[in-house]
């Protein structure tokens, strides 16, 4: 798989970021169990196939998914060559403080189960979420201690993760950051963080797009698996995800192929995250990155009405 320079940093990453969310065990979050055993089949196959990109964070499963994720890396002596791992600072997930200490704490943590000595890229992740958005984003606070983590080179390349594209607009104009994060707000059925993009853009910000899938829904299909942004969802809300499917079905084309190239093909994403929590779906991924897709087919796709609003204004957010 060809590789791109992230941004304005030296590392070069496939277009396609494979995210080990669930392979932390999150059924608050995805509705289903992932144990040791599938995370460990799933971290084998992302680790013998031609993406050198992998994403998770602290918070992922209450640590589950870094534990799991460094018990693969031992087991097969290290990582790849040139692969790169992007993780997260995150908040006490007990007391939601997310001061400098905690995120020192974080970092610290996440090098321990994840056995490495720094990281390739390390994010602010979820500071909409700590008790206190002011602390958390000060100088003196967790986000002045990711750059301050940088600058001991225990971190490559640092970024924003986060939700509400209102609140990340700030900070990526005040801030020099490498990378962003957004996730469902640019899918198919939604473009929420368009604004977003075009200011990553013009800030040499490298855009991970995650959750192409809104969820997984446009990769499962709304009859399997009615749930939208990690929750259930009613007809409202998968209407949108239905007149999709419509489209691609009279194309015969699989509805997660056109998500995932939606997002891979504009030139503002540098890397789409897709989460795997199965061997199959790491080769599903590949499949579905190269599948055939007519130009009336996207055409009609790009003539769909899609929303611009916070797809998880209304989510009861759980980190499990």
């Amino acid at each position: 798989m060809s590789r791109v320079r992230l941004g304005r940093t030296d590392l070069m990453v496939t277009p396609i970021c494979l995210g080990t969310s669930g392979l932390g065990h999150m059924p608050d979050t995805y509705g289903y169990d992932v144990d040791a055993d599938r995370a460990k089949a799933t971290l084998k196959a992302i680790f013998e196939g031609p993406v050198n990109f992998l994403d998770t964070s602290r918070i992922y499963g209450m640590g589950r998914s870094e534990e799991r994720i460094g018990a693969a890396i031992r087991e097969r002596g290290g990582l790849p060559q040139n692969f790169v791992v992007s993780t997260k600072l995150d908040r006490d997930p007990e007391t939601n403080a997310f001061d400098a200490a905690q995120a020192r704490r974080s970092l610290e943590q996440s090098l321990k189960a994840l056995g490495l000595e720094r990281i390739d890229i390390l994010h602010l992740h979820d500071p909409e979420h700590s008790r206190s958005l002011t602390e958390t984003t000060s100088r003196d606070g967790a986000l002045g201690e990711l750059f301050r983590i940088k600058e001991e080179g225990l971190a490559k390349a640092v970024g924003l993760a986060a939700g509400q594209v209102a609140m990340m607009m700030p900070l990526l104009r005040d801030w020099d950051f490498d990378a962003l994060i957004t996730h469902n707000r640019f899918t198919l059925a939604n473009r929420n963080a368009e604004e977003m993009l075009d200011l990553a853009r013009s800030r040499g910000i490298a855009v991970l797009n995650a959750a192409p899938y809104a969820g997984g829904v446009l990769a499962k299909g709304s009859s399997e698996y009615p749930r939208y942004v990690y929750q259930e969802a009613s007809d409202a809300a998968l209407d949108p995800i239905r007149r999709i499917e419509a489209i691609c079905a009279r194309y015969g084309v699989p509805p997660g192929a056109a998500a995932l190239q939606f997002s891979m093909r504009d030139p503002r994403v540098a890397s789409t995250v897709c989460g795997v929590t199965r061997p199959e779906r790491v080769r599903q991924t590949l499949q579905w990155a190269s599948f055939p897709i007519p130009a009336a087919m996207w055409e009609e796709l790009k003539a769909a009405p899609a929303s611009s609003d916070d797809p998880e204004a209304t989510r009861q957010y759980k980190p499990g």
